[in-house]
């Protein structure tokens, strides 16, 4: 929302709301069910899906997001589809070959590694199959979602570097690590890209001030919104990926919106991941490698077949009340 736009009431977004409960094909952040809370806005669909173990304080920018997406009008897009990438969660390999089925003509996969309770060799092993399902064309991006520490980090990459990365994700936790890695791998000429260290810092941009990262990984729900993500990849003055947030495909349709909103895209974007539900809200997968921008609305059948248990919905509901407040509070409304 705009500094000028009134806020919507709770009573308002009740009305308003679906709560909805999408299966996972593949276990994926700890996750074999993926909730969300979708929202019909003047302006179209929207989408609110912090995680269930977030804060108020946290979830409420994912708040700021939807009401953003639901209740303003786009910025003017630059380009009318996405390049997306394939997601590998931290499968056997011999598991990997299926999951790239679900991407029909993408050239780019992100694969999950430092899974906790998994060895490195998982990592190697997964990551061989990935290359040998893409051939020596394809792209290769791997994720640590900050799980290693600098030695941890230096080994492994060092243990992956044969497979021709196009850069690692977030290998370590802190912008600090993130530097001393950087300068340890530098001779390797494998880039590092920043997701927890923006959308999780209280600095989105300190990561790049720090000169921790080559690359930045942009999420449009966690950030606040499209305009707020806007002015980050513009303060940043690094490369970016537009990625998703295990969203549903309400929240991949606001992501397209970012990616194409940005002056720039030279890189496959994380925003596939509808390929990893058994069904959602709206056909979003991606074809040829491809997902169009636009706003689209969820399939009414959909919305009844997914419906979260009532129970769930009664928790979605009080968490946006309190996330409301909590945005009434910070602009002092």
């Amino acid at each position: 929302m705009t500094d000028a736009s009134p806020l919507p009431s709770f009573d308002e977004l009740r009305e308003r709301a679906v709560v909805v409960a999408l299966p996972l094909r593949v276990r994926f952040r700890g996750l074999d069910v993926r909730e969300a809370l979708l929202l019909e806005g003047p302006a179209g669909w929207t989408e609110f899906s912090p995680f269930a173990e977030y804060g108020d304080d946290e979830a409420a920018t994912w708040l700021e997001a939807a009401l953003d997406y639901g209740w303003q009008e786009l910025p003017e897009p630059k380009r009318t589809e996405i390049m997306v990438n394939a997601t590998v969660p931290a499968v056997p390999a011999a598991s990997v070959a299926d999951v790239l089925a679900r991407f029909p003509g993408c050239r780019t996969a992100k694969v999950k590694v430092a899974e906790p309770g998994q060895r490195l060799a998982d990592d190697v092993e997964r990551v061989r199959a990935v290359r040998h399902e893409l051939g020596a064309e394809g792209r290769i991006r791997v994720d640590a979602n900050g799980g290693w520490n600098v030695d941890e980090a230096e080994h492994a990459v060092h243990a992956l570097a044969e497979f021709d990365l196009e850069y690692i994700e977030q290998p370590c936790a802190s912008i600090d690590e993130l530097v001393q890695l950087r300068e340890r791998i530098r001779y390797l000429d494998i880039p590092i890209a920043a997701d927890e260290s923006v959308r999780k810092a209280e600095d989105p941009v300190a990561v790049a001030r720090a000169g921790a990262a080559d690359l930045l990984v942009i999420k449009a729900q966690p950030l606040g919104g499209i305009r707020r993500a806007l002015d980050i990849v513009e303060r940043a003055g690094l490369p970016v990926i537009v990625s998703s947030a295990l969203d549903t495909a309400i929240g991949l349709s606001m992501g397209a919106a970012l990616a194409a909103a940005l002056p720039d895209l030279d890189y496959d974007c994380g925003l596939g991941t509808s390929a990893l539900f058994d069904t959602d809200v709206a056909s979003f997968a991606p074809r040829a490698g491809t997902i169009a921008v636009g706003r689209i609305w969820p399939d009414a059948d959909a919305l009844e077949r997914l419906a979260a248990p009532p129970e769930r919905r009664e928790w979605w509901l009080a968490r946006l009340e309190r996330c409301l407040a909590v945005i009434s509070a910070r602009e002092g409304r």
